[in-house]
């Protein structure tokens, strides 16, 4: 497992470098509120790449995970305020 996560770290930096070397045109960028000075295509593509991939992963969180975890402590809680441990015993009615 570990040599996988090493592999896909330096595919991904050979990724970046590549793409960095082939895109070397000197671009300038206007965000509306803001304005980016001439700078390295490649470096615009990696940033926007990072940022696209952190905000992603923020709006994952948000959404699936903290729920998740809310839920999980909800039950967890509801298991401990019954929990005696002695098993639980139910009766049937006929």
């Amino acid at each position: 497992m570990r040599l996988i996560r090493v592999l896909i770290a330096v595919l991904c930096l050979a990724a970046g470098a590549v793409l960095g070397a082939l895109n070397r045109q000197s671009v300038s960028i206007d965000l509306g509120f803001g304005f980016v000075p001439a700078t390295s295509l490649g470096i615009v593509l990696i940033v926007s790449l990072l940022a696209g991939a952190l905000i992603g992963g923020l709006a994952i969180s948000a959404s699936v995970v903290l729920p998740l975890r809310r839920r999980l402590a909800r039950a967890e809680r509801g298991r401990a305020g019954s929990d005696s441990g002695l098993p639980a015993v139910t009766t049937v009615e006929n």
